[in-house]
């Protein structure tokens, strides 16, 4: 059985809660780079946000960034940046510097006119007060807010108190990278950018509430048992919606990532990559705190509650006696069908009604899984095997 068929059954017995440690140093490191990032780099704002003005123009041919800012800077203006935007006979240059008088653009556009054969009036500029940022990023923040406050609501009715949290951790982890990558990169922070920010919210958020959903299916009735554990039953539930996870992902990152490489980097449409890479990489980052993060998180305050905490000493006890009697642990032969069709599970002293998810996952030791949508219930193999006795009266005559 390939695992592209254990895939799509939801057949797979990946360990995302046992190994979590592993993802929790990952995404510290990564969380850590971010922040260096904010304290040593900062961010590259776009004109929106800190205020000055742009000159865009047709590029002359043979022309390089670093001429262009030689010419303004022989005008007495500083450049902040300088970009290049489309391809072929299409490519402008977006020159940025801070605030300038009237006076000051009038020179620098005849600067450039005269530099490199340009009519003045085939320059344009256009001045962008910081004020403008500040109220877009203010916006911006109080529609955080009330996402983030709504949500939480709504996952805490849904669900429980315990889910949000945890959905809303790694929520802020995925801001967390998305917001390092632009300071790493450099790329500018534009209002695109934050319309960027603000989509992404939704799409880590969906990812993770399919796994909770599951993760709140295949947990239901487990305290009354003694077959299976939280961290178990819910390492089941992730790998049962593992598929599910890698589609919507694949499906939201192949035309982001065209808008990324092809768009912005081999056509060369410079207002794209803004855009396209806060979408990258926080629908990236959504994908992988949804199954690495925000389940694991889950499950650590979960199994603090008293209720789970002695559901995970009896499935340990069961276990350990199992092992001395010499007999296979229970959870690994819950639901196991012989090839008569008889189960030959370990009869439970549980009524059937608290029958919990088959196998394992993290802290709980099994490497044998059945997938949910085919359980099936056989009648329990009588002890010693023996018959049923005949009706009284019905005697079989010698």
């Amino acid at each position: 059985m390939g695992l592209a068929g254990r895939l799509y059954r939801g057949e797979t017995n990946i360990d995302f809660i046992g190994s979590r440690k592993r993802w929790y140093i990952a995404s510290a490191v990564l969380v850590v780079i971010c922040i260096l990032a904010f304290a040593l780099r900062g961010f590259n704002w776009g004109i929106e946000f800190s205020g000055g003005t742009s000159f865009v123009f047709k590029q002359p041919s043979g022309v390089t960034q670093e001429q262009v800012a030689e010419t303004i800077d022989a005008a007495g203006v500083e450049v902040q940046t300088v970009q290049e935007a489309g391809r072929g006979g299409d490519a402008k240059f977006v020159v940025k510097t801070a605030s300038l008088t009237p006076t000051q653009t009038t020179e620098v556009k005849q600067a450039l006119a005269a530099k490199y054969d340009l009519g003045v009036n085939d320059i344009t500029d256009n001045a962008v007060s910081s004020s403008w940022g500040g109220q877009v990023t203010e916006k911006a923040l109080i529609a955080l807010v009330v996402f983030l406050v709504l949500v939480a609501a709504y996952l805490a009715i849904r669900f429980e108190a315990k889910m949000a949290i945890a959905a809303l951790l790694a929520l802020l982890h995925d801001l967390l990278l998305t917001a390092g990558a632009y300071a790493i990169i450099g790329f500018e922070v534009t209002p695109s950018t934050i319309v960027g920010l603000l989509t992404i919210l939704g799409f880590s958020l969906y990812d993770t509430v399919v796994v909770f959903d599951k993760v709140s299916e295949d947990t239901r009735g487990i305290v009354g048992g003694s077959r299976i554990d939280y961290a178990g039953a819910a390492n089941n539930a992730v790998n049962e919606t593992l598929m599910r996870s890698i589609n919507t992902s694949l499906i939201s990152l192949l035309p982001v990532g065209g808008l990324l490489f092809v768009g912005a980097g081999l056509l060369g449409v410079g207002t794209l990559k803004d855009l396209a890479l806060v979408l990258f990489v926080g629908l990236a980052a959504g994908a992988y705190s949804s199954l690495f993060l925000a389940t694991p998180w889950l499950v650590d305050m979960k199994e603090r509650e008293p209720r789970y905490k002695a559901l995970k000493e009896r499935v340990r006890n069961r276990r350990a006696n199992a092992a001395k009697a010499g007999e296979a642990e229970p959870a690994e032969t819950t639901d196991a069908i012989d090839a008569e069709g008889e189960d030959v599970a370990e009869a439970d002293d549980t009524d059937d009604t608290d029958r919990e998810p088959a196998t394992a996952g993290a802290g709980s030791g099994s490497t044998t899984r059945t997938s949910s949508a085919n359980r099936q219930q056989q009648p329990r193999r009588r002890p010693g095997g023996s018959r049923p006795s005949r009706p009284s009266g019905s005697r079989k005559k010698r």
